[in-house]
């Protein structure tokens, strides 16, 4: 081959891979978002930041918010930052006034018991550092971490992010929350009792660099949002590397559900220093098993923006509503499925 063929050959073969990635980039968005923000909170109570929602089943949501801040709960000792809400978010029930400090990461697991992260502690009140059981009441089953106190052990955390439950009821816990405090991914079995763990920091395959979000599809793969890698990494549950896609953005939040959509919220590309140029912030959807994607939400606020915004946590109910948790907006929006000749599109 010539130098002037081979030129051609790389000319070429650039042109189709800039054609794939605009292609991926340009995504379809059938969804549009129901007015400005999804509920309102009671009795003035103004909205704090929020990094959290999760399905909870039959039509119902759980969500989490910082009690009017983005600092300590135990500050507002009379507000409860946990909520369960219906499709018109209506607020059902709600709980877990001076139990946590900041709260990041939920999960919902088969039984229906509701798994919190709490991302912060407070160490002269022993609250935070850990991640907490609740069952659907908002009773406390089981909690994991050492109270209040930060460190690197089978049973002390520092800032976890994200907790997911597999089917058999192992836990795995997503921890260290800014790059210089833990990066890994810490194992226990159903009881709370410490089996295993991976990783460490780096940009290698397994390493991470903040593992800020986990989710399980049904063929048994433990998908971490590892944020400042802009990647998501995919493992098995005992551990090994399989494999690592960076389509779904700068992961903040993953969702899966039943049926293996996987749902992504962006909340940081280009949003500061080696955050992801060239990538639009927003929610992706696609397949957990492929790793297509085929439907982004995008955030209004194209370009360049501080620190992040909008959508930093997202889940999905059964009727193909999306809801995205907002730390600089402080709300949770809803985005339905918009209609095509009077139908909702299906996906």
């Amino acid at each position: 081959m010539t130098f002037r063929t081979l030129g051609k050959t790389l000319l070429a073969t650039s042109a189709i891979v800039a054609a794939m990635t605009t292609s991926a980039l340009a995504q379809d968005n059938p969804y549009e978002p129901v007015g400005d923000a999804w509920f309102d909170l009671p009795d003035g109570r103004q909205w704090g930041a929020t990094s959290t929602v999760y399905y909870a089943g039959d039509n119902k949501i759980w969500v989490a918010e910082r009690c009017g801040g983005n600092s300590n709960c135990l500050d507002t000792p009379d507000v409860d930052p946990i909520m369960l809400v219906d499709q018109d978010g209506n607020i059902l029930k709600s709980f877990g006034r001076n139990m946590i400090v900041w709260p990041h990461g939920m999960h919902v697991d088969p039984d229906g018991n509701l798994w919190i992260a709490d991302a912060r502690g407070d160490e002269e009140r022993k609250v935070g550092h850990q991640v907490h059981k609740f069952s659907p009441d908002g009773e406390l089953l089981m909690s994991i971490g050492t109270k209040g106190v930060a460190g690197q052990d089978k049973y002390v955390f520092t800032n976890p992010n994200d907790v997911a439950v597999a089917p058999n009821g192992d836990i795995f816990v997503a921890d260290g929350h800014r790059p210089g405090t833990n990066n890994r991914i810490v194992k226990y079995n159903s009881k709370g009792e410490y089996l295993m763990e991976f990783g460490t920091m780096g940009a290698e395959r397994g390493e991470f660099n903040e593992p800020h979000a986990l989710a399980i599809n049904s063929e048994g793969k433990l998908f971490v949002g590892d944020r400042h890698n802009s990647r998501v990494q995919i493992f098995d549950l005992d551990g090994n590397h399989i494999d690592h896609w960076t389509q779904f953005g700068r992961p903040s939040g993953i969702y899966i559900d039943k049926n293996d959509v996987m749902y992504v919220a962006d909340s940081e590309s280009n949003t500061g220093y080696q955050r992801n140029p060239g990538w639009e912030r927003g929610i992706r959807v696609g397949d957990s098993r492929t790793g297509w994607v085929h439907a982004f939400i995008p955030d209004p606020n194209q370009g360049y923006m501080p620190g992040t915004s909008v959508a930093e946590g997202v889940t999905a109910d059964e009727d193909g509503n999306i809801y995205s948790a907002e730390v600089r907006q402080r709300k949770v929006r809803k985005y339905i499925p918009k209609t095509y000749r009077g139908e909702p599109r299906r996906r």
